[in-house]
């Protein structure tokens, strides 16, 4: 694993239950964290068997934000349960954190788990990411002066999208997607985010011209996905529903 700041760890080790994995998420993912950018971790939890059971259930999700030594940690855990069923529902987001290569805890049931979610991977996921994009391109334009920030998760999305579409990959890093799309505007974008906030806004001019191009690769994006070899539907119910069992049993020691 990468070496990263010992404030991930111990928030990690603070957990109140075991956890299954925790990689990092948010623009250090994304491939355009800035210097003061924070650290966004995303896991799964286990809960013990009596919390599950019993009339006092456990926290299904467990969200954490706090700074550590001047470094701002967001953490945000999912029952184990509950993330397998966010996978059967075709969440992109759930998919990301799996296969984050980010990866500040993990097990040997965490590389079970990403063996077994290829089966939910379907051409339906393009609706998350167009969705997505969508919300993104609204937050995008109702500000002003506008941000070049929620413009990349704009074209982040819409990549990671298509191409998960093509090659049923996740990847969600938009250097190195860009190194397959090759968009000549995305590392000027990249670097005016990265420059700060004095230069990672857009003139009104330019706006015209990433509205064409969002356009373009949402055509692209339901394209792809009409014609994609990916499944309907996940076939991965019993195989997650026996990783589930055995992991929750075993927590009983």
């Amino acid at each position: 694993m990468i070496n990263y700041p010992s404030q991930l760890s111990e928030i990690i080790a603070d957990r109140p239950y075991p956890l299954l994995f925790a990689t990092i998420s948010g623009a250090h993912l994304y491939g355009f964290p800035s210097a003061d950018s924070d650290f966004d971790l995303r896991g799964v939890h286990i809960l013990p068997v009596p919390e599950v059971i019993g009339l006092i259930l456990g926290q299904e999700t467990i969200e954490v934000s706090e700074v550590r030594q001047k470094l701002e940690l967001d953490l945000v855990t999912h029952d184990i349960k509950k993330f397998f069923e966010l996978l059967l529902k075709k969440n992109g987001y759930v998919l990301e954190q799996l296969y984050s290569p980010l990866i500040v805890y993990t097990t040997k049931e965490h590389e079970e788990l990403k063996s077994i979610a290829l089966n939910c991977i379907t051409k339906y996921h393009s609706h998350h990411y167009l969705g997505f994009a969508q919300n993104q391109w609204r937050l995008f334009d109702k500000e002003r002066p506008r941000r070049v920030k929620p413009l990349l998760y704009v074209y982040r999305v819409l990549l990671t999208g298509i191409h998960l579409m093509q090659s049923g990959e996740i990847e969600a890093n938009l250097v190195k997607l860009n190194e397959k799309f090759q968009l000549p505007y995305i590392p000027d974008l990249i670097a005016r985010k990265l420059a700060g906030a004095e230069k990672s806004v857009l003139e009104d001019a330019d706006v015209d011209f990433y509205l064409q191009e969002r356009d373009r690769l949402v055509n692209v994006l339901e394209s792809v996905s009409n014609i994609s070899h990916l499944p309907s539907n996940p076939s991965a119910k019993e195989a997650l529903n026996e990783l589930l069992v055995r992991v929750r049993m075993a927590s009983l020691g």
